[in-house]
């Protein structure tokens, strides 16, 4: 992973002047074309006033959970916690919302906007414990630059 490479790549989509919608779509593709184990990409946001989350743009197979409420699952563990949140092995996980029987292990980092919780990036991945310090650092750098769009 060259992530000054992938930091460099994730700046020039944000400060591109498509729509925001397609910068997050792009953001989605990137990372996983980019980075193998990578299996799904999506972030999902808070659903106005509700205490839920609501799947905006992603890149992988599709899923049934496109609502997701505060507390249940990571995402919606992070959305309570406020903290990244990495599971290297889903099966170990009490509070896990199965996307399919291919996704071995997850991470999600929340998206801050003027220290509010209003979102996050969520990765799915087929294979066991491949997140490392690299993966929340580039994902911390991308919900960072995804914040500015909701300034």
């Amino acid at each position: 992973m060259n992530i000054i490479q992938l930091k460099e790549s994730i700046t020039k989509i944000t400060e591109s002047s498509i729509s925001t919608s397609e910068k997050l779509q792009s953001i989605c593709n990137y990372l996983k074309e980019e980075i193998s184990y990578y299996d799904w990409v999506g972030f999902y946001f808070k659903n106005g006033n509700k205490n839920e989350l609501k799947l905006a743009e992603f890149a992988g197979e599709p899923t049934e959970h496109t609502i997701i409420p505060f507390g249940k699952g990571i995402c919606g563990q992070v959305a309570v916690s406020n903290q990244n949140f990495v599971v290297p092995d889903v099966s170990a996980q009490d509070n896990y919302i199965s996307c399919g029987w291919k996704v071995k292990s997850e991470i999600v980092i929340p998206i801050f906007v003027n220290g509010e919780n209003i979102g996050q990036i969520d990765i799915d991945s087929h294979t066991v414990n491949p997140f490392t310090k690299k993966d929340e650092e580039l994902l911390e750098f991308v919900c960072k630059k995804v914040s500015t769009f909701y300034i």
